[in-house]
């Protein structure tokens, strides 16, 4: 019982922590924030961001409970001698040898990646030749309010009749109170996004607004929004300076896989393989 509610005190707490803060201690053995998102990430692959903010809590809760158990488990084993055992040893090892030999190769990858340079003038050409690669498209920085009904929409927009900041802020806290979206406890804040990432409904009324002002409700698969644009910008070229960083990495991953395949035409002429 006493587990069990330092794990509810340390999912409570998890929001506003750094990675590195402890969240509970098993024996001594500290199991911190970082512990748990990576765990998180790996068990979604990396997509626990998009698991409904409802069941985020519940997920740490059990991934957190899962890492307390390995501990407890992981000690008893320390404790019972199953370290010294045979069983063990021989499994152990298959693992350091499986984690040699995948250490070896990425750092070997490393060093023949870093053998492979890319001048300034191949940069230049590539982006030369490619310049409708580097485009930035029209964009938008727009808060929107999410309710379940047109009548709340409605309802909502009387409160919505005014001009400059103070629209922005009533927006704002509206949000907060109202909105059902996960955006809701950030004002609405979605952010700047580019043409075609929101449902079509949404898209077409929000690139079709001024900025300073609301939106009429607009309904989409979500239910009701009024949306609240807040900046716009025009679709641009990206500058060669804008862009070397990523051109450069891009030749260079070429150049390393032809030379790759050089080398390893090379490697299997003299291995021996049956």
């Amino acid at each position: 019982m006493k587990t069990s509610k330092k794990i509810i005190s340390a999912i409570l707490l998890t929001t506003s922590m750094l990675s590195a803060q402890t969240l509970v201690t098993v024996d001594g053995t500290s199991i911190t924030q970082n512990d748990v998102d990576n765990a998180l990430m790996n068990a979604t692959q990396g997509r626990f961001n998009q698991v409904p903010p409802e069941k985020q809590i519940e997920f740490r809760r059990q991934v957190l409970e899962q890492l307390v158990a390995k501990e407890l488990i992981y000690g008893d084993a320390k404790k019972t001698g199953i370290l010294n055992s045979k069983d063990f040893k021989d499994e152990y090892q298959k693992v350091q040898e499986k984690v040699k030999k995948e250490i070896a190769v990425q750092i070997w990858q490393k060093q023949e990646l870093d053998k492979v340079k890319v001048s300034e003038k191949e940069s230049k050409k590539y982006y030369d030749d490619n310049r409708g690669e580097f485009k930035e498209p029209d964009s938008v920085h727009a808060r929107h309010i999410l309710v379940k009904t047109k009548e709340e929409a409605d309802s909502l927009l009387k409160d919505l009749k005014l001009k400059g900041n103070a629209l922005k802020e009533k927006f704002i806290a509206l949000a907060q109170e109202k909105s059902v979206g996960p955006s809701g406890p950030k004002g609405g804040d979605l952010g700047y996004f580019a043409q075609g990432q929101m449902v079509p409904e949404f898209n077409d009324k929000v690139f079709s607004m001024k900025v300073g002002t609301v939106s009429d409700p607009v309904k989409t698969q979500f239910g009701y929004h009024l949306i609240y644009l807040e900046d716009k910008k025009a679709a641009k070229n990206l500058s060669f300076d804008e862009v070397k960083s990523f051109i450069e990495q891009r030749l260079q991953l070429e150049k390393f896989k032809t030379t790759i395949a050089s080398t390893m035409k090379k490697l299997q002429e003299k291995a021996t393989i049956k």
